[in-house]
């Protein structure tokens, strides 16, 4: 998908994740290539751009798959900081999306998705 250019999941952090009947929303600390339009010149203590930022799911008809935020045990980091991994994959399908991770194998019926960026 294109607004997902040069943005490197694997190394990308789940900071938490929310829905309801109508929205799906991840809170990611997203690894941006030099490919994105969203790309900055990194901070000196890292080796690429991190920017805070959503991923939106809207529109849907219905999803199945998510694990609630309160029953996954998120990772310490070395900082003290916590997350809940990495999105091992997120791609668009004949019927909607499926996104997977530590918060479950989640499966999105129709909807749209939105990038938007915080830092």
């Amino acid at each position: 998908m294109d607004i997902f250019k040069g943005i490197d999941f694997n190394d990308s952090f789940v900071l938490g994740w929310s829905s309801n009947a109508t929205e799906i929303t991840f809170k990611i600390e997203a690894s941006i290539w030099p490919d994105s339009p969203h790309y900055l010149n990194p901070k000196p203590d890292e080796y690429t751009c991190y920017r805070k930022c959503e991923i939106q799911f809207t529109r849907f008809t219905s999803y199945s798959g998510l694990t609630k935020q309160s029953s996954v045990k998120p990772n310490k980091d070395i900082n003290g900081s916590f997350d809940y991994g990495n999105i091992d994959s997120l791609i668009k399908t004949n019927q909607g999306f499926k996104v997977v991770g530590e918060f479950g194998n989640l499966e999105i019926i129709n909807g749209k998705v939105q990038l938007k960026i915080y830092t």
